[in-house]
């Protein structure tokens, strides 16, 4: 994926490299992320860079939290429109845009954000397409804002896979964001999947363990960050 953008839209209709809903919809925010909800970690107003489907915003809303979603996707996002309606959550609001791009930001963002949630977007932009994420999302951030980041770390698909997201090692993180952004910490981390069963794939996943949902446990980190 390394100058690629996935078909996106496909995955989140289900007609693209899975069969039913992408692995990283889990129904619930990454455990990860969770923890820094539940530790009050996530403050103010939130930006949810690639929001997808929006587990994290809705959780958030549920909450309280005065949220916004972007997302690349179409689908996604008149996904995440339609549960927050449902549910009544007046305070998630949700975009599609370029999330590199912050001429297509919704008007206003510009130094609004305290707190920017990256739930493993990261690792699913082209690598080119970096600088302009963390430049934009820089620009959408209140001065002193936390950023936090969920990004697969090297290892956690095999190398011989055909398609797989870019994963990071912890020098290649650190660099990239440390450009826009303070670095406060990185540390070893899960993401949870719901992978796709697949009898003969011929490079099988390998076992980093479940969680007692009996979703894969993939080896990842977790940045925390603030905009100095």
């Amino acid at each position: 994926m390394t100058s690629e953008v996935m078909d996106w839209d496909s995955v989140y209709r289900q007609q693209g490299a899975f069969e039913g809903p992408p692995p990283w919809n889990i129904g619930d925010p990454q455990p990860e992320l969770a923890s820094l909800i539940a530790a009050g970690k996530i403050s103010g107003v939130v930006l949810d860079a690639g929001c997808g489907v929006a587990e994290l915003s809705l959780a958030l809303a549920d909450r309280g939290y005065t949220v916004v979603g972007i997302d690349l996707t179409s689908t996604a996002i008149e996904a995440a429109g339609q549960e927050a309606q449902q549910r009544g959550l007046g305070t998630a609001s949700f975009f599609q845009a370029d999330i590199t791009a912050f001429d297509q930001y919704p008007p206003g963002s510009e130094g609004r954000f305290d707190t920017i949630v990256d739930s493993t977007l990261f690792h699913s932009l082209p690598v080119e397409g970096r600088d302009g994420y963390l430049s934009s999302i820089h620009r959408a951030a209140a001065p002193g804002a936390r950023y936090y980041v969920l990004v697969f770390a090297k290892g956690a698909f095999p190398p011989e896979a055909e398609a797989k997201p870019n994963e990071v090692d912890e020098a290649e993180l650190r660099a990239a964001v440390s450009k826009y952004w303070a670095v406060d910490e990185i540390r070893a981390a899960f993401i949870h999947a719901t992978l796709p069963q697949v009898p003969d794939a011929p490079v099988p996943m390998p076992s980093f363990g479940l969680d007692d949902n009996g979703r894969a446990k993939m080896p990842a980190y977790l940045l925390s960050a603030h905009k100095a």
